[in-house]
């Protein structure tokens, strides 16, 4: 149903797939001349234009996925996006000042240097030119249906990677496992992916609408505990789409993925493996830079919030787990085996 789009961008993860069918877009990427043209192309073996484009539907707003939304809109497409990603999306610039001021407070009662936190937090700010903030027209929840170039398809929730990511399903459960046009299939976003890895990105508080600052805390587990706990939700999410049983996955980079159940597994596995490397860790007390660092011994300080996301997710299952216990020691979190 769907036709993939390789869409270059400017950042470490390389091209974002875009996803066509007949008027619809899929992702089309960030906001960049080279992404825009390369979905130019696209659009143009298929016989139409920008404007001919009637809607975009955003997996999750992440940049490398959402950034031309708004060109397409002001071209005449509809966007639909989760509620979550939708108010992201609104005031993109808006979000990340509240990402920084939360981030800024949580790193540091993990153990981060001051002066690494305010370069690590300030980074992501390069990534502003290409998200543009956009208004989204119509928002979408689990169990929606959307009609593409004549035929509907079904939104699914999934949890983790982002504020609520979307998977846009066709076919259907009672078809799982057959050949042809009746396959069960879904574009799933970063959610899954061929090669690498999905790392669940930490997420702040959710916050008020229009609201930049962050909540006073009382003490440093206050600070940690305001916030989501992403990889154990992302586990979660990903054993419950394995058992839906669709036959192929279009991911969000990368090529497609015809065993989704396998993937699945392999990246089950690969999240336990970690959890039982976090723990070897802990044999002495640590904090999560320390966990950081020791799964990461070179790791740049421009990937320390994928690493920090990395540590802490691990920590998180582990302390759920009843596995180690967290204390406060000197003004920092510190974690030991229970």
């Amino acid at each position: 149903m769907f036709e993939r789009v390789s869409v270059p961008t400017p950042f470490q993860v390389g091209p974002v797939n875009a996803y066509l069918a007949g008027r619809t877009v899929v992702d089309p990427g960030p906001d960049s001349e080279d992404a825009l043209s390369a979905l130019e192309s696209g659009l143009a073996a298929r016989d139409l234009t920008i404007a001919d484009v009637e809607q975009v539907l955003v997996t999750h707003a992440h940049p490398d996925h959402f950034g031309l939304a708004k060109r397409l809109r002001e071209h005449g497409a509809t966007v639909l996006a989760s509620p979550e990603a939708a108010g992201i999306m609104r005031d993109f610039e808006g979000r990340l000042e509240y990402e920084q001021s939360y981030f800024t407070a949580l790193f540091e009662a993990h153990g981060m240097a001051p002066e690494t936190t305010q370069t690590v937090t300030q980074l992501p700010e390069a990534f502003v030119e290409f998200a543009p903030s956009t208004a989204v027209d119509r928002e979408i929840d689990g169990g929606d249906t959307v009609t593409i170039d004549g035929g509907t398809v079904a939104v699914r929730d999934l949890v983790g990677h982002s504020e609520h990511e979307l998977a846009i399903e066709w076919g259907s459960e009672s078809t799982a496992g057959t050949a042809g046009d009746d396959e069960f299939a879904a574009i799933v976003g970063d959610h899954v992916l061929p090669d690498t890895t999905p790392n669940p990105f930490l997420q702040p508080p959710t916050r008020e609408a229009g609201s930049t600052s962050v909540p006073e805390y009382d003490g440093l587990a206050a600070v940690d505990d305001a916030r989501s706990q992403p990889l154990i939700a992302f586990n979660e999410s990903l054993r419950d789409l394995r058992a839906v049983g669709h036959d192929r996955m279009l991911p969000g980079h990368g090529d497609q993925i015809d065993d989704p159940a396998s993937r699945i597994d392999e990246i089950l596995a690969a999240h336990e493996e970690r959890s039982a490397d976090v723990l070897e860790i802990l044999d002495d007390p640590a904090t999560a830079v320390d966990v950081m660092q020791s799964l990461f011994p070179d790791l740049a300080v421009i990937d320390y919030f994928p690493g920090m996301s990395e540590a802490m997710g691990h920590l998180d299952v582990l302390s759920e787990r009843g596995e180690i216990v967290r204390e406060e020691r000197e003004g920092t979190l510190v974690f030991r085996t229970a």
